[in-house]
């Protein structure tokens, strides 16, 4: 019986040093979890009958290090949660690894060419919209433009500004008392200069004229200060109907003075910025810490495409390591709950960073002498078991 229950011993401690030797083989590997082999004694009846691997235990729990990348579509998970990924074939496996692309196709993928799961970007969403879930598809081709139809000025007109004596001449310097240009664009993305004449026309008063590339507007607005120097009537919708370039619909504007102050000293201009844009492509693609998917493009813009969702479990280590770094579901895992990171029980992205194996290798190395020791014990066993056969044998 003791030959046998050596035996079992060197077959557990075999176990334990694949184990060791998984870990210590993947202390490199992203985003991977050291297991360990768990001993259990085994009997038959009252009978002592040696050892076995009773369980293996994964630490999925204990994260790993973090690693500073720079690669924009790199992203490490800080806390809990799996990224979710689908192959060709539909099958579900869920990872820490981070590494993501888009492929020929515009759809989000890792590094081994699953699909990334996550929700759909809402129309024109900047953040915040989510849809359904899914693949995520990048958009390949150019944004459209957005023709302007607000515009934002905030600055201060020089309470030291005296009336013109001219009538108001676009063409004339002396007929007003100040100018702005802003930037506006049209349905078709073409940009177009809207001059803002100021003139003073009356105490705490000033008549703003316009004109848009150097054609005079029939369209003017009047501001009106109290003695504070703040406007008395703040316009928070001044709409200009600024005509119909060619080839574009028609073009209007909504102009908004709130801020505008009439204070001593010199004339400035703080804020002047209209909604609207050119048609871009898109030159890259970055993460952001709550999952969004942020597509930047040649115009300036910056457009949420999609968020990339986050799977945890009821029981964590009740999932099934495969390959790939990866574990699939089980019925001791429990069903997956789905978020975005930094709700419910997901953590956030760390972007631009991947998480490390979380293998202790000083550990692993004393396992490994432990593992030895005790092999070598077991197989003593079996040499002194033979040697007590043999005397055994000579004696009869």
């Amino acid at each position: 019986m003791s030959l046998e229950i050596a035996l079992s011993g060197i077959n557990a401690v075999n176990s334990q040093l694949g184990s060791i030797s998984n870990n210590i083989a993947n202390s490199g590997t992203y985003g991977f979890k050291s297991g360990r082999a768990n001993f259990a004694a085994t009997y038959a009846g009252t009978q002592a009958t040696g050892v076995e691997v009773g369980s293996t235990t994964q630490s999925i729990g204990r994260s790993g290090g973090t690693v500073t990348t720079g690669r924009a579509l790199d992203a490490a998970i800080q806390g809990r949660g799996f990224f979710i990924t689908h192959d060709d074939a539909g099958s579900v496996a869920y990872t820490r690894v981070g590494i993501f692309n888009a492929d020929k196709n515009g759809v989000l993928v890792d590094s081994f060419g699953r699909r990334v799961q996550g929700y759909a970007a809402a129309s024109g969403s900047t953040g915040g919209a989510r849809g359904a879930l899914g693949d995520i598809t990048v958009p390949t081709g150019q944004i459209a433009a957005k023709a302007s139809d607000t515009l934002e000025y905030v600055g201060n007109l020089s309470s030291g500004w005296t009336v013109p004596t001219a009538a108001f001449d676009k063409d004339d310097p002396t007929s007003f008392n100040s100018s702005s240009v802003s930037t506006v664009y049209d349905s078709l993305g073409e940009k177009h200069t809207l001059t803002h004449y100021f003139v003073k026309t009356g105490t705490n008063s000033v008549t703003v004229h316009y004109g848009l590339d150097g054609t005079l507007l029939a369209d003017t607005v009047d501001l009106t200060f109290d003695t504070d120097g703040k406007l008395s009537a703040p316009i928070a919708a001044s709409t200009l109907n600024l005509g119909t370039p060619t080839g574009a619909a028609a073009l209007s504007v909504a102009v908004d003075y709130t801020g505008t102050t009439q204070f001593a000293g010199d004339t400035t201009t703080t804020v002047n910025s209209s909604n609207g844009y050119a048609s871009g492509t898109m030159t890259g693609l970055s993460l952001e810490e709550n999952g969004d998917i942020l597509a930047t493009y040649s115009n300036g813009q910056k457009q949420v495409v999609g968020t990339i969702a986050l799977a945890n479990f009821p029981n964590e280590d009740g999932l099934i390591a495969v390959s790939a770094t990866s574990w699939i579901d089980s019925p001791a895992s429990g069903t997956a709950l789905i978020s975005a990171p930094g709700s419910g029980l997901a953590g956030k992205l760390a972007t631009g960073s991947l998480e490390q194996s979380n293998v202790d290798m000083t550990s692993e190395l004393v396992n490994l002498m432990t593992a030895q020791r005790n092999y070598q014990a077991n197989t003593k066993v079996i040499s002194t078991e033979g040697q007590v056969i043999q005397a055994l044998m000579q004696a009869v």
